[in-house]
């Protein structure tokens, strides 16, 4: 059955050679074979006799395509995602749909409720006129001069007042009614340092000392020494605003064409919620806003007292720290009465502080 030659070890196989190569091609022809290049049970003398005499078993190496399928598989789903969540709207139109379809809609131009009474009550209480704006106010600037250089005196008064507090703005115009500075010709010859000096400290003193030199050499050019007459001519003159434009309008032309709202209108307007933003219950966020807002419902003859009204109440009881409101007689219809007094916490620190002295 088998044949086994004795020969020298170096040309022959030894009998436990020949069963080991049997059992194992044995083994891999009942196996499914692999193809390699390399044998897994290499030749322990490589180049012997035993190559001639042995064949080298091959090896075929073959994948799984059940499991390369399933792979495929997944990684087409994985690449698939991103393009189905691009169908989906983005999470900005849900909001934008939901702000635009809310109830915060108003009516544009309807009168608040009780604002009559609002308004006669604020009168009544600002009958004494002890706030600083009714003696030291913009309109009572060069009330003494003729009428042009009383329009100049209107126009440097109302540049001046540019966040900045009555009391400061009236000693800067008596310092350069008593210098001889407060007509264009003479700002226009005048040396801008010493305007400077003349209306410290004035908010932002050295850009209006600038501004004032600027808008005199064009009052002399174009307006002969006067004034524009008109909103938008006003509006084009530099540092002068809506609220400044406004008020030179109303007092040194007599020519109403808008309500002045400056800080202290602006906000007393909108705590007692008599002005809202355009189609929203909003504050307004600047005076312009609050502007136009009021003049949508406030009566005409109603624009010009509108502002010293308000700036005296707000100077006096609805300040714009801690407001008075348990001496205002209208709180009860403002919706933000006894909202920004003073906290209790600081009540308690004040009444101990006394007990102590």
């Amino acid at each position: 059955m088998f044949q086994i030659r004795a020969t020298s070890a170096s040309s022959s196989l030894t009998k436990t050679q020949f069963f080991n190569t049997y059992t194992r091609r044995t083994r891999m022809s009942k196996s499914p074979t692999f193809s390699a290049n390399s044998d897994p049970n290499p030749n322990p003398n490589p180049g012997g006799s035993d190559d001639a005499a042995v064949s080298k078993p091959e090896l075929r190496v073959f994948a799984r395509r059940k499991r390369l399928k399933v792979t495929e598989q997944q990684l087409i789903t994985v690449e698939a995602k991103p393009h189905k969540l691009d169908l989906l709207p983005d999470i900005e139109e849900f909001g934008y749909r939901n702000e635009t379809s809310s109830s915060y809609s108003v009516d544009i131009g309807k009168p608040p409720a009780n604002w009559g009474k609002v308004l006669e009550g604020i009168r009544k209480m600002r009958s004494s006129e002890d706030a600083p704006v009714d003696s030291m106010g913009c309109e009572k600037a060069g009330s003494a001069l003729p009428p042009k250089e009383r329009r100049f005196a209107v126009l440097v008064s109302s540049l001046l007042s540019s966040q900045t507090k009555d009391q400061v703005t009236h000693g800067a115009i008596q310092r350069l009614l008593q210098n001889g500075l407060l007509s264009a010709d003479a700002i226009d010859k005048g040396d801008e340092a010493t305007i400077k000096s003349l209306i410290y400290p004035v908010g932002f003193y050295t850009r209006k000392a600038s501004n004032l030199k600027k808008i005199a050499k064009i009052c002399l050019v174009k307006y002969d020494g006067d004034i524009p007459s008109s909103l938008e001519e006003l509006l084009s003159l530099p540092g002068i605003g809506p609220k400044m434009a406004h008020l030179v309008m109303n007092v040194a032309w007599d020519n109403v064409q808008g309500i002045c709202v400056d800080t202290h209108v602006h906000r007393i307007c909108n705590r007692l919620g008599w002005v809202s933003r355009a189609g929203k219950k909003q504050k307004t966020s600047n005076p312009e806003e609050t502007r136009e807002a009021l003049q949508l419902w406030l009566p005409k003859e109603e624009w010009v007292p509108i502002n010293p009204l308000l700036v005296g109440f707000g100077q006096t009881v609805c300040t714009p720290l801690r407001p008075r409101c348990g001496v205002c007689s209208v709180s009860e219809f403002c919706p933000s009465a006894f909202k920004e007094t003073s906290s209790p916490l600081s009540k308690t620190k004040k009444s101990g502080s006394s007990k102590k002295l």
